[in-house]
């Protein structure tokens, strides 16, 4: 079954894709996050929140609750109470220093959450959510952090580039309509895409919160050819229903794509950034970098 056969948040692709996302996070950010959480303990609950907007199987928590020291409490949040079960069951129980972690979950829209009910949170993080979201539910999301003073770090967002080696002289055609696909109106709602770091940058910044963005692209190559073949048939499938007229190349084009990785011949980086936006108070008087 492909990707485009199955939900994006499906258990199995994000099984899939976990390393690669591990691999490739901004681990620069997590300086700055580290100073800030640790300069607010004494403003902070014993014991501080760190909420995880649409966290599917929980990977973010699997990889950012040992990055950091001292007591931890999760709350996980998705629509999908089978995801929900999965990332709670398999949150790590102790942080960097052996510190306890604790879980709850929240099922529902996390679209609509205010700054009071950020209040108490010392973290909201997110894995490749912002480019599934319209600008107005960036801009919810911005003006409850930054009502309630609390951080954001927000990974994996797409950023509309992709390289592939060696090169076919289909990728640009395959690679505007995929983007084009992600910008698409979804139910009366227009998604970001990837304009979603453009967005997210100057609205956290007109919010009064300071905005570091690094670059987390996926290197696939040989090693992860099972990742690479999956994503090639989203990707490529995508394509294909934006452009109903690139249906006979793009069929085309994914099997000589499918070929060479399965022969270990392609390469592919997939580009992508990292948001974190800090209050104002972290450091500086707002803006990004």
């Amino acid at each position: 079954m492909s990707v485009t056969e199955r939900p994006r948040y499906a258990p199995e692709w994000l099984a899939l894709r976990e390393a690669a996302d591990a691999a490739a996070r901004a681990r620069e950010l997590l300086d700055p996050l580290r100073q800030y959480l640790e300069e607010g303990r004494s403003r902070q609950a014993a014991v501080p929140v760190i909420r995880d907007l649409g966290c599917g199987t929980g990977s973010m928590g699997r990889w950012l609750a040992p990055q950091l020291g001292g007591p931890q409490h999760w709350v996980l949040h998705d629509h999908d109470a089978g995801l929900l079960h999965l990332a709670a069951e398999r949150l790590p129980r102790t942080g960097g220093d052996g510190g306890r972690v604790t879980v709850a979950t929240r099922q529902g829209d996390i679209g609509r959450l205010t700054a009071a009910e950020l209040s108490g949170t010392a973290l909201v993080t997110a894995s490749a959510l912002l480019d599934v979201l319209t600008r107005e539910e960036v801009d919810r999301l911005a003006a409850a952090c930054a009502g309630a003073g609390c951080p954001a770090l927000l990974a994996l967002s797409v950023v509309g580039r992709v390289e592939l080696a060696p090169s076919d002289p289909l990728d640009g055609a395959i690679g505007g309509a995929f983007n084009d696909h992600q910008r698409r109106l979804d139910q009366g709602r227009r998604l970001l895409g990837p304009d979603a770091v453009g967005a997210a940058r100057e609205i956290f910044a007109r919010h009064g919160m300071r905005v570091l963005v690094r670059s987390s692209p996926w290197r696939l190559g040989p090693a992860e050819s099972a990742l690479t073949a999956e994503w090639l048939r989203g990707w490529v499938g995508a394509a294909r229903e934006q452009r109903p007229d690139l249906a006979p190349r793009a069929t085309a084009y994914l099997r000589r794509r499918l070929e060479a990785c399965e022969a270990g011949a392609l390469r592919v980086v997939v580009h992508h950034s990292d948001v974190l936006a800090l209050p104002a108070h972290a450091g500086g008087a707002g803006g990004a970098a």
